[in-house]
Order: structure tokens, then C-alpha cells, then sequence
């Protein structure tokens, strides 16, 4: 009964295109559609997990980075099977409320990773740049701000 409950569940948010927040429900296949829709470069994509130690600590100074760089294109990805009320806390406790954020729907697979980018293993935090000239540049674990602030102003 529980799975069926859940499997009712994510269908009503699989056809939901915005959740709470204006959180948006991703899954499989939306790839090109969220970069289309953000056509200015450079673009900063950053994956993160509620599960994941390092992302909570560094969401905060996401937040604040995101407040500093107003002009900036950043979108933000999480990818745990987890309640959406524990998304939705962490994203207020880092002030990101009005940023694009994004949910992954189940299940997150090897699919969902390689349509992103096919060398990304799924650790988090993980941080894709797309330049001006279209081209990924992927980084895995915290971020160096000073790092980022150079590949976006280049």
C-alpha cells in the first residue's frame, strides 16, 4: 500500500511543473529543455544533495555568493530521495527561496547523470559552467568561489 501511495504521489508531481517555492520538478529527458530556457551565458549549475554533508555546509555560502552576483545565471539541482520539506529547508536556510532551483524526481540513475554530462559519476556537490562559447566545464566537491568568479568573468 505505502508504494502504491508513493507511486500516486510522484505522478501528481511529475505532472506538476512547479512545486512549492517555484521548485521545479526534473526528470529525465528535461535536460536541453532547462538549458534552452536559460540561454545567457555563462551559466552555473550547481547539484547538491540533502543527504550530503559538504553540500550543507556550503549551500549557505552558495546563497550568499548568489546574493553578491545578482547578474549572474545560476541554477541549482537537488538530487536526493528525500521529502520535499527537507529541500524546501534547506534551499530557506541558504536563502535561496527566489533562485531557480530544482528537484530531481525518482529514480536518479546513471541516465539521468550521463544526460547531464556523460563523465559526471553523481557525487555531490558537483558545479557545471557553461561558458560563453557553450562549453561545459565540470568541477566535483566544494567550491572555490575565487575559482568560479574567474571561469564566469573569462
Amino acid at each position: 500500500m505505502k508504494k502504491y501511495l508513493t507511486s500516486l504521489v510522484l505522478s501528481f508531481l511529475f505532472v506538476a511543473p512547479t512545486l512549492a517555492n517555484d521548485l521545479k520538478l526534473y526528470q529525465k529527458g528535461d535536460w536541453q529543455k532547462v538549458i534552452d530556457q536559460n540561454p545567457k551565458r555563462p551559466l552555473v549549475i550547481h547539484f547538491w544533495g540533502v543527504t550530503c554533508a559538504p553540500c550543507v555546509k556550503e549551500m549557505p555560502v552558495w546563497g550568499k555568493f548568489t546574493m553578491e552576483n545578482k547578474n549572474l545565471n545560476v541554477i541549482y539541482f537537488q538530487v536526493d530521495n528525500v521529502p520535499l520539506n527537507q529541500t524546501q529547508k534547506m534551499i530557506a536556510k541558504a536563502k535561496l527561496e527566489s533562485a531557480n532551483n530544482y528537484t530531481v524526481s525518482p529514480p536518479y540513475d546513471e541516465f539521468l547523470r550521463h544526460e547531464i554530462h556523460p563523465k559526471w559519476r553523481g557525487e555531490t556537490p558537483m558545479t557545471l559552467i557553461i561558458d560563453k562559447q557553450n562549453k561545459p566545464v565540470m568541477r566535483v566537491g566544494g567550491m572555490d568561489f575565487d575559482w568560479l568568479k574567474k571561469q564566469v568573468n573569462n
